[in-house]
């Protein structure tokens, strides 16, 4: 019966995903708007995302924070853009990657905050110091896959987790240009658990049960859904601040059915 109504809750998700990917098809398009950078590194590892210290070294600290268009209540934490400068006396055409950390209120049209190791690789290698005395730029963006090679998706094991009431966990190195919208947690005799997101790529359950621990993940695959399932368990002695490789990795794209659509 508990199998049954899992399969009964991922389909109404595979269903709202469905609608989800059609409303979302902005992802496609190409964004004109500006860019700044932050001026210290303290922003960067205390955003919106949570990811902590951990946000500097994710996409080896080429990171931003977006508007809440692009930061989607938390959902769109560790998506990826490219962001190419427009001024071609001050920059190259080949842009720069970044991973979105961090939520940014929308002011003055500048929908992007760069980490200064973003904004000076746009630059041009004898102009960084033109580019950062400029503040604000016009720039071109668009959403792109994430990428890591080296890395599997892991979970690191938040704060507020403990055995065995309550165990929260965050997301992390997500490939791919799709997003996680349901997480399940099954034990070692098959019986399975919902999660809740918290924030971000925080998602927390309540009891925890006994020993290690497998994921299935729903995310938006083509024109419907996909589960993807890790490979590797969570051990039964899990500790707080430790980061678990899931031996698996998330590499699908979202097709988009209609294209840019309207944004």
């Amino acid at each position: 019966m508990a199998i049954l109504a899992l399969c009964f809750f991922f389909f109404c998700l595979l269903n709202a995903f469905s609608c989800a990917i059609a409303a979302n098809d902005c992802d496609a398009c190409l964004h004109q708007s500006n860019a700044t950078y932050f001026r210290s590194a303290s922003p960067i590892s205390s955003g919106a995302c949570g990811y902590g210290y951990l946000a500097k070294s994710l996409y080896e600290g080429y990171t931003a924070a977006g508007i809440p268009t692009l930061f989607k209540d938390g959902v769109g934490c560790g998506t990826c853009f490219h962001v190419r400068c427009k001024d071609k006396e001050l920059c190259r055409r080949r842009g720069t990657k970044v991973v979105l950390t961090d939520k940014h209120g929308s002011d003055f049209g500048t929908d992007l905050v760069l980490s200064d190791r973003a904004f000076i690789s746009m630059a041009y290698k004898d102009k960084a110091r033109d580019i950062l005395d400029r503040r604000n730029i016009d720039i071109e963006y668009k959403r792109i896959p994430c990428e890591y090679t080296n890395q599997n998706l892991s979970i690191r094991i938040e704060a507020s987790s403990k055995k065995p009431d309550s165990l929260a966990v965050a997301f992390l190195y997500q490939g791919g240009k799709t997003e996680i919208g349901a997480v399940s947690v099954f034990d070692q005799f098959g019986r399975s658990r919902t999660m809740v997101r918290i924030y971000g790529p925080v998602w927390d359950m309540s009891p925890v049960p006994e020993g290690p621990l497998s994921f299935r993940l729903l995310v938006p695959l083509g024109f419907d859904g996909s589960m993807v399932n890790s490979k590797k368990d969570l051990p039964a002695d899990w500790k707080v601040g430790e980061i678990y490789d899931l031996g698996v990795q998330m590499n699908g794209i979202t097709d988009y059915r209609d294209g840019c659509g309207t944004c």
